[in-house]
């Protein structure tokens, strides 16, 4: 659902994003970890369209991003550390709006019971978003990805922020996505969150992946301990 290949990125003289090679396939979720200036956000960014490559190729359900950036986002929901919504819309309006702009009609009840399946009840979806806390924005963004059918979803840092309970349920819409078959990257600092949730992890630094760990490999490892020496290697 998503690859990328040999995909790079350079600002000036500064290399971001170095022959970055991963795949995400359907049901999977990859915990892309790094410190701040990692290239975790580039290789978002790239993946959505927003920058161009400077080598390399990425890919959504096998469509370049560069030969053809509106058909690959059509594919693909995002989700950033603020969800950008109309805060005088009701959560309800924001979903039919953006929908529409994906292409996607819905009728009223449609739209509640897609919001009410991403955790946001009907008396939250009939307020202004300009009340929500940063959970309940998340929710309206899976929701957009249910209402879409995105095949793919981009997440940066999705759980900062958050109290634990919202972290935990927001984890739990992701288990549910990726269990429909949803292939989700996440760049993220939230270790624990990646222990939990990831079936793969990737550990991004200066812009090349310097380690790759399945769910079974971290079975019984301690992921922040792995982390931290490669950081200090």
């Amino acid at each position: 659902m998503l690859e990328a290949h040999q995909l790079t990125k350079r600002f000036q003289d500064r290399v971001a994003v170095d022959a970055l090679r991963l795949r995400v396939g359907p049901g999977e979720i990859y915990a892309l970890l790094g410190p701040n200036g990692a290239g975790k956000t580039t290789t978002i960014n790239m993946f959505l369209g927003f920058l161009a490559p400077d080598g390399g190729e990425a890919k959504v359900c096998g469509v370049s991003v560069a030969a053809d950036p509106v058909g690959a986002r059509r594919k693909l929901a995002y989700i950033p550390e603020q969800v950008a919504l109309y805060p005088r819309f009701s959560g309800v309006e924001n979903l039919d709006y953006f929908s529409a702009l994906g292409g996607k009609s819905h009728s009223s009840a449609e739209l509640y019971e897609l919001l009410e399946g991403a955790g946001l009840p009907r008396a939250a979806a009939d307020r202004r978003v300009g009340t929500y806390s940063k959970g309940m924005r998340q929710k309206v963004g899976i929701a957009l990805a249910l209402a879409t059918q995105a095949k793919a979803l981009l997440l940066d840092e999705p759980t900062s922020g958050l109290d634990p309970a919202a972290s935990h349920e927001f984890s739990r819409l992701l288990r549910r996505l990726a269990k429909d078959g949803v292939a989700i990257l996440m760049a993220t600092h939230d270790l624990f969150r990646a222990r939990e949730d990831a079936t793969h992890v990737g550990i991004l630094l200066g812009g090349k992946l310097a380690a790759e760990f399945t769910q079974k490999q971290l079975a019984g490892a301690d992921l922040e301990a792995l982390y931290l020496e490669k950081l200090r290697a």
